[in-house]
């Protein structure tokens, strides 16, 4: 059993279970099935809701999480020739669903056994897994801890519009220059389209697993292992030794081992063949001196055409000693070093952690997998306080503040009564991240004068006591001690009555529901099964912008993607100053809902240069590509060129293409079909639902969090690049999108209006022709009413067949027009999504807008705060409405 798993099962009681013993009650007891294994627990007489509270455990198979665990509830009965059991329910749980570590009380209900059974009631359940190491070397500390202790314009939308944003300094990073905005078509038509690519996929490996959706890149692998019996160099008789490995121009070197004739570095290189100039390869080992010149210790060639290759999954190459020679072969060298060299793909299982020649070989620009952090909805219910004490007056306006981590602060309104026992009995909703190392802080404060609180008392508690409910039952409250503000001990100053609790039934959302990729509850045992795995390889891009200027005044950009879909988020390498950069790499999703959307965005790296301690440098965002799945066919590879388009001041600007293969491969088309006639959301979301305007604050807070815990990655995943692919800005107004957004709806009702249209036609007479067809028609339909369905039903189903034949071939693509960003009709359009809040133009600017607008007002009196003038100047909607005004003051 040593490192293999175990199944706990906690039957925690029932409640609600069918009378069988004919006196209105029952004997119940529960039989626990699974793979082979029964146990039982004790009956409990005449009650319907039973409480067992017994443990079970069971031992896990090896193949993974397979199977079902059978709890049947039966009834006891005693009969003249024994005991007999009659049936009660039974619940079946899958064992994917199953957490590995304790979560609270999940009530089951019961599930008939046939057609004619007489069932009802629930079953809470306790269900567990985790590995026997775990549990002999932790036991019940784990359990007790486990239970309570951009630029918004820079997108493509793939099936959709919208999107975040950028500030207006960002927008000047790309360096464009400053000229006359067009009213007409910016970018030619074709740029608009997504284009297919035919790229020579599945040759990275020789068998259809895995990386098989990219092209493949060769690769030169050098493992250097160790060295031995090394030359002492320095005074001490040691050396400082590296390993120096030289393959035409591309030159990389291990790290240096201090004092050491045997080193050890294990360090793994990754040259790509396209960098290779030559048929040898050199690895030489130096002794590192800080003050003179490094001396030569000794090397070898090797050369590259008797290199052997080596494809996934072959057994990794065994390295070989190499005797180390002197350059000119009289010189005293000593010393052999350990070194293993091939041929491979992107494929290996060295290349993520190898040194890459395209990526400068810094950790900090490899690719890397990021999670996001758990997070749960924190709900403060403030009931009410007694014997608060005010300095020498009467309680006013008695009100509660709460602080959750550093960013989150809420109030309750000021209670209705005076005096020194306060009710409120209000809501407050905060968003959390596991592990739970916050503290939550609660002050009660008074309102004495305006402007000025008094602090009438306060209390911390810690999130880990705080109880966990997936469902909507309340939890108990508490009464909680207030003491000093940042002090322990002292007087009484009364106390307070709050609930709390961490709410798993809900999802949090952390990006713009109109995209969202995860729509899953907090806690496991509700998930529903997977429905089918995605995969995206990244190819590459294509006519890249330059991003940055060099010092030598060249343009440059160092690409790097990011993918988002769910909580997973993939970083790619960074490719060195390349306008078409090529990655070919390829990750794997777990898709639980088709209605979502994945995410990928391009980034031009700021951090290649090194910079002062005082100077920050944030990665800027190229593009945004957008797919979602429920427009992609199962099982099929979509291989498209995405073009990257940005909304800038000066119009539509193409920032390059994204080169992308999407495959979304599903078990079974029925339970995807399933999936789509049930809520996207979970239940607790209709059941107690949340306020759009306190929705959107927590998503906010939830972004921040997120953005915080991966910027606090190694390497870290920026703050600026989480924000883009989250949409910071997504709900910000401007004219553009409110167009876009009434073109919309007019596009969803205008085959209504076509129709009415059509019929106000028919009754006016328009075409005769027509209106006596459809006279026939409708008299033929009211003699055989029995024709109406099978007419209707014909007319559908060859308007259908007719627009089958145009259905698109790829991924659907944002509308230039219908996204209004084809056409940009005025200047203030753009001014006003790009501008900020206040004004950033010059004061001379200002005013000459304000008197070539308005000429008949007085604005400097008119306007009482340089706020409100920089605010309307802002705004160009503020414009035209005193533009209206103006005009008609000149008439009347």
């Amino acid at each position: 059993m040593a490192g293999g798993r175990r199944l706990t099962v906690e039957v925690v009681g029932a409640k609600g279970l069918m009378p069988k013993d004919g006196q209105g009650s029952a004997n119940a007891y529960c039989v626990l099935d699974f793979d082979g294994q029964r146990r039982r627990t004790k009956v409990k007489p005449r009650d319907l809701d039973p409480a067992w509270n017994e443990k079970f455990d069971f031992t896990m198979p090896d193949m993974g999480m397979q199977g079902d665990l059978e709890i049947n509830v039966q009834n006891e009965r005693n009969s003249g020739t024994g005991r007999r059991s009659s049936f009660l329910g039974r619940v079946l749980v899958p064992l994917s669903t199953v957490p590995n570590k304790p979560e609270a009380t999940r009530w089951y209900p019961l599930q008939k056994r046939g057609l004619f059974s007489h069932i009802k009631g629930d079953l809470g359940l306790k269900i567990w897994w985790q590995s026997d190491q775990n549990s002999k070397g932790k036991g019940d500390k784990d359990i007790r801890e486990s239970v309570g202790v951009g630029n918004p314009n820079m997108e493509v939308i793939v099936g959709g519009g919208g999107g975040g944003g950028k500030t207006k300094k960002e927008v000047k990073a790309d360096m464009v220059p400053e000229g006359p905005r067009p009213n007409l078509i910016t970018v030619p038509e074709a740029d608009f389209t997504v284009k297919e690519t035919n790229p020579d996929l599945g040759k990275a490996v020789d068998y259809k697993q895995h990386y098989d959706l990219v092209e493949e890149m060769s690769y030169l692998f050098i493992r250097i292992v160790r060295a031995r019996n090394l030359m002492g160099k320095d005074n001490n008789g040691l050396s400082d030794p590296y390993a120096r490995v030289s393959v035409g121009p591309v030159k990389a070197e291990t790290k240096i081992i201090r004092h050491n004739l045997d080193p050890e570095w294990n360090q793994v290189f990754a040259i790509g063949r396209d960098k290779i100039q030559g048929g040898a390869c050199e690895i030489s080992v130096w002794d590192a001196d800080k003050i003179t010149k490094d001396d030569f210790l000794g090397g070898f060639m090797i050369d590259l055409h008797e290199v052997p290759a080596r494809k996934p999954p072959e057994s990794p190459l065994a390295p070989s000693w190499y005797r180390l020679e002197s350059k000119t072969g009289k010189g005293r060298v000593r010393g052999d070093l350990m070194v293993a060299i091939w041929w491979g793909t992107q494929a290996d299982e060295a290349f993520p952690d190898a040194w890459h020649s395209d990526a400068g070989g810094q950790a900090q620009f490899r690719s890397k997998v990021y999670l996001s952090p758990k997070l749960w909805y924190l709900r403060v219910n403030v009931i009410e306080a007694q014997d608060l004490l005010a300095s020498d007056r009467v309680m006013a306006e008695p009100y509660v503040r709460v602080h959750v981590g550093p960013y989150q602060q809420q109030r309750t309104m000021r209670a209705a009564t005076r005096g020194g026992s306060p009710f409120w009995n209000e809501d407050l909703m905060f968003v959390a991240a596991e592990p739970f190392d916050d503290m939550m802080h609660l002050i009660v404060e008074d309102r004495i004068a305006p402007g000025k609180d008094e602090i009438l008392g306060a209390c911390r508690i810690p999130l880990m006591s705080i109880e966990r409910r997936i469902d909507g039952r309340p939890v108990p409250s508490r009464w909680y001690v207030l003491e000093r503000e940042g002090a322990r001990g002292g007087p009484f100053l009364g106390r307070i009555h709050l609930r709390l609790c961490f709410d798993g039934g809900y999802h949090v959302m952390d990006e713009s529901s109109n995209y969202i990729s995860d729509t899953r509850p907090t806690a496991r045992q509700l998930w529903r099964p997977s429905l089918g795995v995605l995969e995206l390889g990244i190819h590459g891009a294509n006519n890249l912008l330059p991003m940055k200027t060099t010092k030598d005044n060249r343009g440059s950009t160092d690409a790097y993607c990011v993918a988002k879909y769910g909580p997973k988020w993939v970083r790619t390498r960074t490719i060195f100053e390349s306008f078409n950069p090529r990655w070919n790499e390829q990750y794997t999703w777990e898709v639980y809902d088709p209605c979502t959307v994945i995410t990928v965005g391009v980034y031009d790296n700021r951090h290649t240069f090194p910079v002062g301690p005082t100077q920050v440098l944030k990665d800027l965002p190229i593009g945004k590509v957008r797919i979602r799945l429920s427009t992609l066919e199962s099982d099929r590879v979509y291989t498209n060129a995405y073009p990257l388009l940005v909304v800038t001041p000066q119009g539509v600007k193409k920032m390059g293409e994204l080169e992308l293969a999407v495959r979304f491969s599903s078990a079974a088309a029925v339970n995807v079909m399933s999936a789509y006639l049930q809520p996207q959301l979970p239940r607790m979301h209709f059941f107690y639902p949340i306020d759009p305007r306190q929705q959107e604050t927590l998503r906010v807070a939830a972004m921040n969090i997120v953005a915080l815990r991966l910027m606090r990655s190694e390497p870290p995943l920026r703050q600026e690049v989480v924000q883009f692919m989250l949409d910071t800005e997504a709900e910000r107004w401007s004219m553009r999108r409110s167009k876009a957004n009434y073109y919309r709806i007019m596009g969803v009702l205008s085959g209504v209006l076509a129709i009415m249209n059509w019929f106000t036609d028919i009754c006016m007479w328009k075409s005769p022709v027509t209106t006596v067809l459809v006279h026939i028609l409708f008299l033929i339909l009211v003699w055989y009413p029995e024709l109406l369905l099978p007419t209707v039903f014909l007319y559908m189903f060859l308007i259908g067949a007719w627009n089958y034949r145009f259905r698109s071939r790829t991924p659907p693509f944002m509308d230039a027009k219908l996204s209004q960003g084809e056409y940009i009709g005025h200047l203030d359009e753009l001014e006003e999504e790009f501008n900020v809040v206040p004004a950033s133009r010059a004061q001379e600017v200002s005013k000459s807008f304000l008197h070539a607008f308005f000429p008949c007002f007085s604005y400097s009196q008119d306007f009482g705060s340089s706020e409100l003038r920089s605010y309307s100047l802002s705004h160009p909607r503020v414009f035209r409405c005193f533009a209206d005004l103006d005009r008609l003051s000149r008439r009347y």
